[in-house]
């Protein structure tokens, strides 16, 4: 039994030593290596707010044909959805009518110019019996009157050449402006009557185009409080966004704004111009339009997805200082422009902010940062 008991104190012991031996080990060989975050390091900018509006494409020129006189439509003289240019020749209505008054125009011309001719030579003879003291004034006079009556008719033959001319002109329907012309409303052979409500043919100018939208009065205000800054590049910054989500190549310009707001919505209508020289832009497509709203200089643009919030909904994002510690800074946010937040006060130009690995760490830990490779750091729309 002693040898027994004093084997049992021996394998206690034993176990003692090997139990104790992880603890002197961890203390003889230091504490676990610092977690490994990804960071981005931070730099300030200034920066153009901007206001994603949704609008229309509206072509900057409109006309719809329709025939100024009746007859009967002879010929169609384009092809449907082709540009045309102001004055073409677009559809022939019968003329043979208007022909005709055109020639009985110029008959009554022609018969007012002879009435004329003898009037005046009546008017002459008796000024030459009136100085012979042959005739009376009373009949000098009678002769002059009718000199003037006939000169005035031949003014009114005149017009009414004029006018039957303009007539058998607009027999032949052209263009009233330069474009793409639509669909043909009638066929040969229809019958067209001059004033009628509805169209021949439409005509739209698509080069360039307008995209109208509406903005709050309230953006407007900040918007011209920003500063001539904006109103100056503001025309190298309106940008259209198609609704396949890719962005139109060619920038636009403010070119009007409605001078009223709208007293029940409290909005303003702004018109926007965009050259469409390849005829890309269609009226009645839905688009988006990036419209600049003012500028925040000295800003730093975060990402977001290192920027969370505290318990009271307040933004915070964790930095490593210079000592490789991390730090939590409350954050003043203006907005989000893309998939970056646009912050004034909390992160200064230098700052490594964390974007990977925020759910290991806490404030006052020790970690390796790792700086963000460029590419990934784009948005994947870019």
């Amino acid at each position: 039994m002693p040898f027994f008991n004093h084997n049992l104190q021996i394998l206690i012991a034993a176990l003692a030593v090997a139990a104790s031996l992880p603890a002197n080990a961890q203390q003889q060989g230091g504490q676990n290596p610092p977690m490994s975050v990804t960071v981005v390091t931070l730099e300030s900018s200034d920066v153009i707010l901007t206001s994603t509006l949704p609008g229309r494409v509206a072509a900057s020129g409109l006309a719809e044909v329709r025939p100024q006189v009746s007859g009967i439509v002879t010929e169609r003289l384009f092809e449907e959805g082709r540009p045309v240019q102001k004055g073409d020749p677009l559809y022939r209505i019968d003329a043979a009518s208007y022909e005709a008054a055109k020639a009985a125009a110029e008959a009554g011309l022609a018969q007012a110019e002879a009435q004329v001719r003898a009037a005046q030579r009546e008017a002459t003879r008796q000024q030459e019996l009136l100085d012979r003291n042959v005739t009376s004034q009373q009949s000098l006079d009678n002769a002059v009157a009718a000199r003037d009556v006939a000169e005035a008719a031949v003014k009114v033959a005149e017009a009414q050449v004029l006018a039957a001319t303009i007539d058998l002109d607009r027999t032949t329907i052209s263009a009233p402006i330069s474009g793409v012309v639509g669909l043909s409303q009638t066929t040969q052979g229809a019958l067209v009557t001059a004033g009628q409500t509805s169209a021949l043919t439409v005509i739209r100018k698509l080069d360039p185009v307008y995209v109208d939208v509406t903005q709050s009065a309230s953006e407007i205000l900040q918007w011209r409080r920003s500063g001539q800054q904006v109103a100056k590049e503001a025309n190298a910054t309106v940008t259209l966004r198609l609704a396949d989500g890719g962005e139109y190549e060619h920038k636009g310009i403010l070119a009007a704004a409605e001078p009223h707001v709208n007293e029940q919505t409290g909005v303003i209508v702004l018109r926007l111009e965009f050259p469409n020289p390849d005829s890309f832009l269609l009226p009645g497509m839905y688009v988006q339009v990036v419209m600049p709203q003012g500028v925040v200089e000295d800003a730093i643009l975060a990402p977001q997805e290192g920027v969370s919030r505290d318990r009271r909904g307040r933004p915070v994002a964790m930095v490593v200082n210079a000592e490789n510690q991390v730090e939590s800074r409350e954050l003043t946010v203006v907005r989000d422009q893309g998939n970056q937040w646009v912050v004034t006060e909390g992160l200064v130009p230098g700052d490594r902010v964390i974007v990977a690995g925020l759910q290991k760490v806490s404030a006052g830990m020790t970690v390796t940062p790792e700086e963000r490779e460029t590419a990934a750091a784009e948005p994947a729309g870019n």
